[in-house]
């Protein structure tokens, strides 16, 4: 199976019948990065985080008043 990487825009080959070959077709929503695109991004966000200036934020939840 061909893939695109959707941040370099390199082509690659993956098996056919991989976990992440099935992923991709079945769920559209899933995207592929490569190994270095993959691995840079991990570094970045490690870098970032030990700043001490990363923060999560997380979704404001409904009230339970609605049941």
């Amino acid at each position: 199976m061909q893939v695109k990487c959707v941040i370099c825009d390199d082509i690659h080959s993956i098996e056919d019948y991989s976990l992440q070959a099935k992923r991709l077709r079945n769920r559209r929503i899933h995207m592929y990065l490569c190994e270095t695109c993959y691995d840079r991004i991990g570094d970045k966000t490690k870098q970032r985080h030990a700043t001490g200036k990363f923060q999560l934020y997380e979704e404001k939840k409904q009230p339970d008043d609605f049941i």
